[in-house]
């Protein structure tokens, strides 16, 4: 009887500093400077955000990116976005957004929670990688890259501007 109360404490223990866990702030991140151009008014994001498990009853089980929350850059909640583009698949989704400044906060690769400010503009497509799977084109400054916890995550809002 004692060994299960000191597991349900510890168990408790455990939730409530994950619950309170500070997010990291990453550096703000824009659109592929050479990207692909859609010509739309709005542009797109995607979110490459930590891959997590997923289950349904006797099903295998699967991997999908951990849904996010889309806030404002003061960190008001605009909308959850439900990452996946079906039930058993594992691309994220593209949304498509006013050009603008926003928020996404999520799960990331080797930490609990991310604040990463991203930068949306006009027909370009915005994508940040918190899987830790993407790998930039090779020879690629250091300086044009904003990097997460050990990896990179997008590319500086800077360089689409001067294009």
């Amino acid at each position: 009887m004692k060994m299960i109360s000191v597991f349900i404490i510890g168990g408790a223990l455990s939730l409530l500093l994950a619950g309170c866990a500070t997010p990291v702030a990453l550096a703000p991140v824009g659109p592929n400077p050479d990207g692909f151009q859609t010509g739309s008014a709005d542009g797109q994001l995607e979110v490459f955000s930590a891959l997590q498990t997923r289950t349904a009853g006797l099903d295998p089980s699967w991997y999908q990116h951990a849904d996010y929350y889309l806030c404002n850059p003061e960190g008001q909640r605009l909308r959850t976005v439900y990452n996946a583009t079906g039930y058993y698949s594992q691309s994220p989704r593209v949304v498509s957004l006013p050009a603008g400044k926003y928020l996404v906060k999520t799960r990331a690769n080797g930490i609990l929670w991310v604040e990463v400010p991203v930068v949306i503009d006009a027909g370009h497509v915005t994508r940040v990688h918190l899987d830790g799977k993407w790998q930039p084109p090779a020879n690629t400054p250091q300086n044009e890259l904003v990097n997460g916890p050990g990896y990179p995550v997008g590319w500086r809002p800077e360089l689409a501007s001067s294009n």
